[in-house]
């Protein structure tokens, strides 16, 4: 993969990365704050960590942790001045340090964001969009396939309930929602393979959906068995880690009408073997894909098709720089062991294959806007 574009840094002022940093973070962690009743160890922590992200430089994780990713170069220089995927993860390996994550006292291994994320499951919207399975199962197995795509790519916007009723909306704008649609290729790949590996992204409103599609493809043949790959602990603010994997089948299989049928389906995909569950290390790294290790580079190579779910795996796909946002997609993700899908709503900068014309109607529309607003998405495929 050509490395010619500049990776995105957090140093910019007014710029989307600056932002998550100087603004957002500290936000997180007031969240966090409020979300548990911590300590006075926990609130002394929090605190060292909201100066030295805002303020502060790059410190040694407790133990050597990073070593093998790259923390050693980086030592000493603002949070601003490092690579921003590499400084968005430090922060929520610093976050879970500061709440007793990997502790040896009685906050080891409490998730500081699953207030949220329980909340999220147990939302009127959630109970809405399960409801909305009654009516797909009206509908022929294609278009069931075809909404539940669109369930998953949108992640917490996915509205089944408005995809079903108003299937025609999108292709009404100027400039689509969906700006690159390799649908067509998706489907083709997916007739009666062998493994499907899917890589999970948030928890909640959006690893339900998800979980759906996996159950479709797997009922109706398309995939003879399923990867779900998911974080071994708490990462971002709400990625999915098999704690919220297990409450999500449960949620489901608790509902009524049709979603718990897929609830019960699924269970019994995971106890016969048909759906698998994995949280490798390196699903928690601060670095791109094209840096995987061999043993993850051997799975996914093996698999018939691996499907990135959401905006933080597609910066790590393609690598987070300031690409142009016509360089072909399948240049960008060459390097990949096997053939690759990304489900993605747009909340950053980097974008890769849109075709010119998309791209200048975007810009004259909604200035740069469109590439962070989460208002757009995409689906690619590298077959």
């Amino acid at each position: 993969m050509s490395i010619g574009a500049a990776v995105i840094l957090g140093n910019e002022p007014g710029s989307f990365p600056h932002s998550v940093l100087a603004e957002r973070h500290p936000a997180i962690i007031g969240q966090v704050r409020e979300a548990f009743p911590y300590g006075p160890e926990q609130h002394r922590a929090l605190d060292a960590l909201l100066d030295s992200c805002t303020k502060g430089v790059i410190e040694p994780l407790p133990g050597g942790a990073w070593a093998e990713w790259g923390i050693g170069g980086y030592l000493g220089q603002s949070w601003f001045d490092v690579p921003w995927l590499w400084s968005e993860s430090y922060f929520y390996r610093r976050l879970l340090d500061a709440v007793g994550w990997f502790g040896e006292g009685p906050w080891r291994g409490i998730d500081p964001f699953r207030p949220s994320k329980l909340a999220e499951l147990d939302s009127p919207e959630t109970d809405q969009e399960l409801a909305a399975l009654d009516e797909l199962a009206a509908l022929p197995v294609q278009e069931q396939g075809a909404a539940l795509v669109h369930g998953s790519l949108w992640g917490n916007r996915a509205d089944l309930g408005f995809r079903l009723s108003d299937r025609e909306a999108e292709g009404r704008d100027a400039v689509p929602d969906l700006v690159a649609d390799d649908s067509d290729r998706l489907w083709a790949l997916l007739d009666g393979v062998g493994t499907l590996c899917l890589i999970a992204d948030n928890a909640g409103r959006e690893l339900i959906p998800d979980l759906l599609l996996l159950a479709h493809l797997l009922e109706h043949g398309r995939v003879e068995r399923a990867v779900l790959h998911v974080k071994p602990y708490p990462y971002y603010v709400s990625d999915a880690t098999t704690a919220d994997v297990v409450d999500a089948l449960r949620r489901l299989v608790r509902a009524p009408g049709e979603a718990a049928g897929y609830g019960r389906r699924l269970w019994a995909a995971m106890a016969d073997g048909r759906l698998e569950v994995r949280a490798h290390a390196f699903f928690c790294a601060p670095l791109p894909y094209a840096d995987m290790p061999d043993d993850l580079r051997a799975e996914l190579g093996g698999a018939a098709l691996t499907v990135l779910k959401g905006d933080l795996n597609y910066r790590r796909l393609v690598g987070d720089r300031w690409w142009a946002p016509t360089t072909p997609f399948a240049d960008a993700t060459a390097y990949f062991p096997g053939p690759v899908a990304a489900l993605r709503t747009l909340k950053s900068d980097v974008i890769t294959g849109l075709d010119g014309r998309t791209e200048a109607a975007l810009n004259e529309a909604e200035g740069r806007r469109w590439r962070t607003g989460g208002t757009h998405a995409l689906l690619q495929v590298r077959p």
